[in-house]
């Protein structure tokens, strides 16, 4: 029987199409609760970062957007950190918010019992839409930290109530082209309950706010053992996934390199975006790492992060789907299964090295950029002032 199977020219033409956003913050100096490991040539400015950020795009040629965390990257003139990200041949990408780091957030931000605290941290959200008024930018992307440590210390409808009401107030002030993305985390740094830990809660309220509000699937915010595919699948039968924020996780939400843990996780779950035509740019569905190099050089594990979603994607579009289709139609449960694991168990690594090739880069990204002595000058220029890091 001739197979159906698409084939690797077809395969590349997709992949040259793929964009994976990099997260500015994950330049910066980072690590566990014990320590912050610090290294040399870090950024100390959002201008360096999104220098280092234009390295992973040279050297993969999909990465050409920067998503920015104010305050973090806050600067007084986003029109020139957007220049320079030209420059560099980048642009600027998601806006992400923060209502984590203030002591005034200590019970809760937009969930908090005292109503000026809540304002304070709309008007933050307020902020950040202006700042994507600046940059041209599309999504505004929200995790918030809220919940309660103990049993009875706060009213938990209550807490939803305040929740859709901020919501709301920053719902009506997108423009006709941005959207709002709000991301869930099942627990951490609460203990008792979370106020978003699920995609459904997350569901319900992008449901209630209208269509320029999506959920973003973070792919570390989950129980052990969740079927993250299932929650993807679901989503986008529903129009309301609005993108991924992609890491690995051993126990929790250790934001690894993505692929790091479970690969062919990260396969499962581009599989479904493949059958749902999630990969084309009029989807709306955004691709983007949220990791913290903790202990490995912060380029080159961007670098392999965009390679790993690059090898699953690859995968993902070698299912003979046709030929799936048509052993789920003929209850062939073991015959499916072998379609699945036939394109999993495919070495993309030569067809991603000619696509390279085809796009004029080099196929090793990784060996490329040793050879580029990049590190080397940034270590060497980069002495004194503030390295970045978190909350920097």
């Amino acid at each position: 029987m001739t197979s159906t199977a698409p084939d690797s020219r077809s395969a590349k033409a997709v992949l040259r199409t793929q964009r994976i956003e990099l997260p500015s913050w994950a330049f910066g100096n980072s690590g566990t609760r014990f320590n912050v490991f610090g290294q040399k040539g870090i950024p100390r400015t959002p201008y360096e970062k999104i220098d280092d950020a234009a390295q992973v795009n040279r050297f993969t040629g999909v990465a050409p957007t920067v998503a920015l965390h104010i305050p973090w990257d806050k600067v007084d003139d986003y029109a020139d950190l957007a220049r320079h990200a030209a420059e560099q041949g980048v642009a600027l990408g998601t806006i992400n918010s923060n209502t984590f780091q203030d002591d005034d957030y200590m019970l809760g931000s937009v969930c908090h019992p005292d109503a000026r605290i809540r304002q304070k941290a709309v008007d933050h959200l307020l902020e950040c839409v202006d700042v994507m008024d600046k940059t041209g930018s599309r999504d505004l992307k929200l995790w918030f930290s809220d919940g309660t440590n103990y049993p009875g210390q706060d009213d938990i409808r209550a807490r939803q109530d305040r929740l859709a009401e901020s919501l709301r107030k920053v719902y009506k002030r997108l423009g006709p082209n941005q959207r709002m993305v709000l991301e869930y985390k099942l627990f951490e740094p609460a203990f008792y309950h979370t106020d978003v830990p699920d995609w459904g809660t997350s569901f319900t309220h992008c449901v209630a706010l209208g269509p320029k509000a999506k959920v973003v699937v973070d792919t570390g915010h989950h129980a052990p053992g969740t079927n993250i595919e299932f929650i993807v699948a679901s989503l986008l039968r529903a129009d309301k996934l609005g993108g991924f924020d992609f890491n690995s996780r051993f126990y929790a939400d250790d934001d690894l390199m993505v692929g790091a843990a479970d690969p062919f996780q990260l396969f499962r779950i581009m599989h479904e975006c493949v059958k749902a035509g999630a990969l084309r740019p009029e989807s709306g569905v955004a691709f983007m790492l949220d990791q913290c190099h903790n202990i490995e050089p912060k380029i080159p594990g961007q670098i392999r992060s965009v390679m790993n979603v690059q090898e699953a994607t690859a995968k993902a579009l070698l299912v003979d789907q046709k030929a799936l289709e048509a052993a789920q139609q003929a209850s062939d449960v073991l015959g499916a299964h072998a379609v699945l694991m036939d394109a999993y168990d495919t070495d993309v690594r030569p067809i991603l090295r000619d696509m390279r090739t085809e796009m004029k880069l080099d196929p090793d990204p990784m060996a490329a950029f040793a050879r580029s002595g990049y590190a080397e000058k940034v270590a060497a220029e980069r002495v004194g002032g503030q390295q970045a890091g978190w909350g920097a």
